[in-house]
């Protein structure tokens, strides 16, 4: 009896550790596919997809899609989501291989047995166009999305329109006859030239190749060749390759350590280069109304001070106070005051972290969504100027400092516009100089050194009032609050920028000829911008 209790209780633990719904998978069709490929007049590539899903009875909910995308060039911050006309968040989880996106699907998954339609927008992808073997044209290749063969099978209605550049005839474009063969013309609601393949009975697992070929005058030069670094690379490669050729075997081992220093300067140089460059694209007229973090950015100071920066404005404004410089701690203050910025939320949530690793992760994902709103902020407007005016400000906020007559006047004014005076490059040198005798420091000074404490209050002004500390120790302890922040909270600030480069402003890929996505994706053409989702979700 016992024996055969057992047994029923093994089949019940069996039944319960091994049904269907412990072993759940991503199994779904992809019932339609149609992606609109905009060329556009500055050389980049917007991309316009729709997704339509059945998912199986059993499977597991297909809460996240992930779209291939032709290489890292893209801007994450023009990517959108939607399901089912609902709009959903978008990640850099990608699982797929190569480059791309996550959609993640949240409340909006798409249950066992059920359908939906996933619309993922790109914006802007740039380095996507190559010269074609046509004389005077260029070439425009591109690959979609494809899924793993372990999750998606049956067919697929698959769709691909290229929209070429705005001017482009209807006669002018060459389709390539090996990547997808010839098309449907026809124009699209905006008047645009557009070539359309359709095939009804595609696989979703399966990667597919479109090109064309336009004329190379409707884009930028800049767009599709080289640049100026890359061309005088291969022009010095090979001219290295003929010395060597030639037995000029000294020359060259003279040659090579010379190139290993520029190339390590160079990446070094790159690594500190947090700020991407599509901010650098010139437009016209000054982005007004910038905080004096979001120009320390424009600026690119340096990411230790812009953190000293966020830590003194959240002071100011009542919303934290150091309670050990060293180990540099703060405590928030309840309630938080009303009108703080995105990013002081963000470094405020930070610094309550209990561990290092948790602070700086969210710091540099702090970082990085602020680079994001400074690009959209300064879309379409002048860097250069923009930057020129900033730095007048910084000038004008020192000048009013030195000016002032009174110790008491020179410290309120220094307090007002602290932040403004630290993007100065010599802003320490400059501090100690103007700050030689007794200085009366802001009424909020308390909250950042703890060891000082204001004057009482009296009856006549209800609060208490600054006292003067001496200028050599107000100085030092302004300027030894990078220092802080250095080494508190960012660690090695040579590698808490670089873990923000590397998202903000990634190397370009090797060669144009190596170009294409994941997967798989090898695309023999003059030029190719191949989405690639190998075996993603």
């Amino acid at each position: 009896m016992r024996r055969l209790l057992r047994f029923l209780l093994l089949l019940l633990w069996m039944g319960i550790y091994l049904s269907p719904a412990a072993a759940q998978s991503y199994s779904f069709q992809l019932l339609e596919e149609i992606v609109h490929a905009y060329w556009n007049a500055d050389g980049s590539l917007s991309l316009d997809y729709t997704f339509h899903f059945a998912n199986d009875p059993g499977a597991h909910p297909i809460d996240f899609v992930d779209v291939g995308l032709p290489n890292d060039r893209y801007d994450f911050g023009s990517i959108s989501a939607w399901v089912n006309g609902q709009p959903v968040r978008v990640t850099r989880d990608y699982q797929g291989q190569g480059y791309g996106v996550a959609v993640d699907l949240g409340a909006h998954a798409i249950p066992p047995g059920g359908e939906g339609r996933v619309r993922v927008y790109v914006g802007r992808i740039t380095r996507v166009l190559h010269p074609s073997d046509l004389e005077g044209y260029v070439s425009a290749v591109f690959s979609p999305t494809w899924f793993g063969a372990a999750y998606v099978h049956g067919s697929t209605r698959l769709q691909v329109v290229f929209h070429f550049p705005p001017g482009v005839t209807l006669q002018e474009p060459r389709y390539h006859q090996d990547q997808g063969g010839q098309p449907e013309v026809g124009q699209d609601s905006e008047g645009r030239t557009t070539y359309t393949w359709s095939y009804a009975d595609a696989r979703g697992s399966e990667q597919y190749f479109f090109g064309a070929s336009f004329p190379a005058r409707y884009v930028p030069t800049s767009a599709y060749q080289p640049s100026l670094w890359e061309t005088l690379w291969g022009s010095v490669k090979g001219l290295f390759e003929a010395l060597f050729a030639w037995g000029f075997i000294l020359f060259w081992c003279l040659l090579v350590p010379i190139l290993v220093v520029i190339g390590l300067i160079g990446e070094f140089r790159r690594k500190s280069e947090y700020l991407p460059p599509l901010v650098q694209v010139e437009g016209h007229g000054i982005k007004r109304g910038l905080t004096a973090v979001e120009a320390a950015l424009l600026l690119e100071q340096p990411l230790d001070k812009v953190m000293t920066m966020i830590l003194f404005s959240v002071i100011k404004k009542g919303a934290a106070e150091v309670i050990s410089p060293e180990p540099l701690q703060i405590q928030v203050l309840q309630p938080l005051p009303e009108g703080l910025q995105v990013y002081e939320q963000q470094f405020l949530q930070a610094m309550q972290e209990k561990t290092l690793a948790a602070r700086r992760k969210m710091l540099r994902q702090m970082i990085v969504d602020l680079i994001a709103s400074l690009r959209e902020k300064m879309r379409g407007f002048s860097r250069k100027e923009t930057v020129e005016y900033y730095r007048s400000i910084v000038r004008r906020a020192w000048e009013q400092v030195e000016a002032a007559q009174t110790p008491e006047v020179k410290g309120q004014l220094f307090g007002e516009a602290l932040e403004w005076m630290m993007l100065d490059e010599n802003y320490d040198d400059r501090t100690r100089r103007v700050f030689h005798g007794p200085v009366y420091v802001p009424q909020w000074w308390h909250r950042y050194d703890p060891t000082y404490r204001p004057a009482p209050a009296t009856a006549s002004s209800g609060s208490g009032r600054s006292g003067p500390l001496p200028g050599s120790t107000f100085a030092a302890s302004v300027i030894r609050s990078v220092q802080s922040v250095a080494s508190n909270v960012l660690g090695n600030t040579r590698d808490f920028t670089e873990g923000v480069t590397r998202i903000t402003n990634p190397p370009p890929p090797p060669s144009a000829s190596h170009r294409g996505g994941g997967g798989g994706c090898a695309c023999a053409c003059a030029g190719c911008a191949c989405a690639c989702a190998g075996g993603g979700r």
